[in-house]
């Protein structure tokens, strides 16, 4: 188990070296920072003198060296438009976004999970019926037009829930949380429900083909000649074997979920790192662009490292495998 840990963990930092690499280069091919922060009556002195504050009059490659340079050290430089360091800006609004990602994937567990057994178990019922062709909306229905639904529906017409902003927010490790706060967990409500909708429906349809899979086999019908209970062999044999390729998948859309949060957090105005990174991306802010995206190719590798080792801890058969 060491020593796959340790391979792991030098795949991991391979894949990110790459990643920088990739990104560093794909940010300096499109668009140039200068023709939107320098005005259109700057003169050649100006430009230049500004071209050379920023680094950029050096060879790409050397900006590259300078980089990955001050990414070791924690440094991914500075933003042109704010004028601040780039990772704090982004590392500021990044738990605005895990809080949604997380309560998305929350909602997508405690909804679709049961939904799902109940569509597994009964799949001739009606309520199955009802249930299926319910995931299949979740799956067509648009993020934009579902948020601006909600907010008709809830905020406009029947003013229960806010629209927009995050709401009260508690300091805790320099980090700003409104989940602790009965009027942030009221702000979360709708834009969570929006960007959980798809999460939803695919738990739903994954925990429904599980169970249709596991029902048939030999252990459970030797469960119920043993005379287990339904409900015990539901949560103990059931539910234990569907998990494997949950987690998996689950694990991969927790990463999904926090790189696709723009358009909830533009819809409804939530100051995450979505929408920091929308606005950086308008003005070519490049420090803050690629500050965003390293930290989250950093955050969907450590997720499939976890999801790696919580698969191998699930599944023996998994363990068993790589001891032969």
């Amino acid at each position: 188990m060491t020593i796959w840990l340790i391979k792991r963990v030098l795949q991991a930092l391979v894949i990110v070296l790459l990643m920088t690499m990739i990104v560093f280069l794909g940010l300096h091919a499109i668009g140039n920072p200068i023709d939107i922060l320098i005005g259109p009556d700057a003169d050649q002195r100006d430009r230049a003198l500004v071209i050379a504050q920023l680094g950029l009059d050096q060879p790409l490659w050397m900006q590259y060296l300078k980089f990955l340079n001050g990414a070791i050290h924690g440094d991914l430089g500075k933003s042109f438009i704010y004028n601040e360091s780039a990772i704090k800006l982004v590392l500021q609004r990044l738990p605005a976004t895990m809080e949604l990602a997380f309560a998305a994937l929350f909602m997508a567990i405690v909804v679709g999970v049961p939904l799902g057994l109940v569509a597994g178990l009964t799949p001739d019922s009606r309520l199955s019926r009802i249930i299926m062709a319910g995931s299949i909306m979740g799956f067509s229905l648009p993020t934009f037009w579902v948020g601006l639904m909600l907010i008709m529906a809830f905020s406009v017409n029947l003013g229960l829930l806010p629209s927009s902003g995050r709401g009260e927010t508690v300091e805790v490790f320099g980090l700003q949380w409104s989940f602790l706060t009965a009027n942030g967990l009221y702000h979360m409500i709708l834009p969570a429900i929006n960007l959980a909708l798809f999460k939803v429906s695919l738990v739903i349809r994954l925990t429904q083909a599980g169970v249709r899979e596991v029902m048939p086999l030999d252990y459970i019908k030797f469960a119920r000649a043993k005379g287990l209970s339904s409900l015990r062999i539901i949560t103990v044999h059931v539910l234990r074997n569907i998990m494997i390729p949950l987690v998996t998948v689950l694990g991969l859309e927790l990463g999904s979920t926090i790189a696709g949060a723009v358009v909830t957090e533009s819809i409804f105005s939530w100051p995450g790192a979505g929408k920091l990174i929308l606005d950086s991306i308008n003005g070519l802010d490049r420090p803050v662009i690629l500050a965003y995206l390293i930290i989250i190719v950093c955050v969907f590798v450590t997720i499939n490292l976890l999801v790696d080792i919580a698969y191998r801890l699930l599944d023996p058969r998994v363990r068993l495998e790589k001891a032969s």
